[in-house]
């Protein structure tokens, strides 16, 4: 009898710990999806402006805080753009997150890091504001990962 205890002891034991290691791998893949998705949002930003790559990127449900302000949907965030007077949102923005975490579940994540605004005023000059982003990502029912917070 006791032999038979000790076994199923050893064996649960050993289930718990393969399922612990499982779900760290399983963490370690969706935080290199997110890692994967941001640097794509981030390239797409560069190459083809920051309002593609945001509304490429974003959720249907997505909110963006902008001077104290929240845009929330995409419809809202597209228009926002449409509003921008000419030539605002001409600069180009750069971006590398320091950091990502991702649920247990692997359906929400986040990132944050630093990013550089350059822009050319009105007299030719270069402006840069720098600053710390933080991002939150939500998996979407095809499996991509989407912003819904940035």
């Amino acid at each position: 009898m006791n032999k038979l205890l000790l076994t199923a002891w050893v064996s649960a034991l050993l289930c718990c710990s393969c399922t612990m290691q499982n779900k760290q791998v399983g963490k370690e893949i969706w935080k290199s999806e997110i890692m994967e998705t941001e640097s794509a949002f981030a390239e797409m930003a560069l190459k083809e402006g920051i309002p593609k790559a945001f509304l490429a990127f974003a959720a249907e449900d997505a909110v963006l805080m902008r001077n104290d302000r929240l845009i929330i949907g995409k419809d809202a965030i597209q228009n926002s753009f449409a509003d921008q007077n000419p030539g605002a949102g001409q600069g180009s923005l750069s971006w590398k997150p320091d950091f990502v975490e991702v649920s247990s579940s692997g359906d929400l994540g986040y990132t944050y890091g630093k990013y550089v605004y350059t822009i050319a005023d009105s007299l030719g000059d270069t402006q840069k504001t720098e600053g710390i982003f933080h991002t939150v990502w939500k998996r979407q029912d095809d499996g991509k990962w989407r912003f819904v917070w940035d």
